[in-house]
């Protein structure tokens, strides 16, 4: 009974020690998807695993959509700086890469620093809203445990401390 434990023990750190070596070699990071951005006024839409958030959720179907559902950022003021205020705080957040930005849209990878598991995080600012759209979506994987909502609910409460 002791020899299997120490076998099946050695097996789940070997099998961690793998997943790790894969992250770090950039096994895990997924491609870019080719069609983010926006497109006639929308976002891409939420895959159907709960692994994302949208405010434009509402606008689709599917268990993804429903689990995806999210408030948009508001703001008050002029929209142009609020925009620019969130590019300075989606650019300081940790882990996050720019790859994008433009007057009224964001693009932003998100890494993780151990397994570098990517994220899309986009934002969207729609001509003369009060509101800026977003999306936080895994590129792999099932489940995110929460993590894209948790990382679009810190840059909501930054956003609004930086203001």
């Amino acid at each position: 009974m002791v020899t299997w434990i120490v076998y099946a023990g050695a097996a789940v750190a070997c099998l961690a020690i793998g997943l790790v070596a894969a992250g770090q070699a950039g096994a895990l990071g997924g491609r870019r998807p080719a069609d983010l951005g926006v497109h006639d006024g929308r976002l891409k839409p939420p895959p159907s695993t709960p692994n994302s958030v949208s405010s434009q959720a509402a606008l689709y179907e599917g268990d993804g959509a429903r689990y995806a559902r999210i408030e948009p950022l508001h703001f008050d003021g002029d929209a142009g700086t609020a925009f620019e205020r969130l590019k300075q705080v989606v650019s300081s957040a940790p882990g996050a890469r720019v790859i994008d930005s433009r007057p009224d849209y964001l693009y932003a990878e998100f890494t993780t620093p151990l397994l570098h598991f990517v994220d899309d995080v986009e934002f969207y600012l729609p001509p003369g809203a009060a509101r800026i759209e977003l999306r936080s979506a895994s590129r792999l994987g099932q489940s995110d445990l929460g993590t894209n909502r948790k990382r679009i609910e810190r840059i909501r409460a930054d956003f609004a401390a930086a203001h």
